[in-house]
């Protein structure tokens, strides 16, 4: 088994682990009580724009924003991370037929498996601050896993014999 297989089954697993686990902790100890807080902004809301308090009514709302901001990059996380570790795993198995040397296909796996753990870790860091640094972290872990997909594509697709 070469490394880059090793690197690719090795590091999905991993990963699906990492979030299965993220996941089952946030349903567990987070999740039913921030949909609850959500819930509660929006009646609250609801109820103030009904009693024409428009000001306590638009507060509630942008509470419900903000909790809604972060419930939905704490899913997205989890289950970012375990679809990408599942495409990872898939392409190890077949990884030998990517037609690269094996230092190319390291390469690409590594871009991979970098860009895999970047991207959602970066995700779920922008729920405690809102700042670029983590949104720029984002797009470029997600890049990194845009252009190590297409490099495989293109290792697929490419004639002659694997290195």
């Amino acid at each position: 088994m070469t490394g880059s297989r090793k690197l690719l089954i090795l590091g999905g697993m991993a990963f699906a682990a990492l979030g299965m686990l993220y996941g089952l902790q946030y349903a567990l100890l987070v999740e039913h009580q921030t949909l609850d807080h959500m819930g509660g902004s929006l009646s609250q809301s609801f109820a103030a724009a009904a009693s024409r308090n428009a000001g306590e009514s638009r507060a509630a709302l942008e509470q419900y924003g903000e909790t809604k901001y972060d419930y939905v990059r704490q899913v997205d996380a989890h289950s970012h991370w375990i679809g990408l570790a599942t495409l990872m795993i898939v392409l190890g198995v077949i990884f030998e037929r990517v037609n690269f040397s094996e230092g190319i296909r390291q390469l690409v796996a590594f871009s991979l498996l970098a860009g895999s753990a970047l991207f959602p870790l970066a995700v779920i860091l922008q729920t405690y601050h809102h700042g670029a640094v983590w949104k720029a972290l984002a797009v470029f872990g997600s890049g990194l896993v845009i252009a190590a997909l297409a490099a495989t594509a293109w290792g697929f697709a490419r004639p002659g014999t694997t290195g």
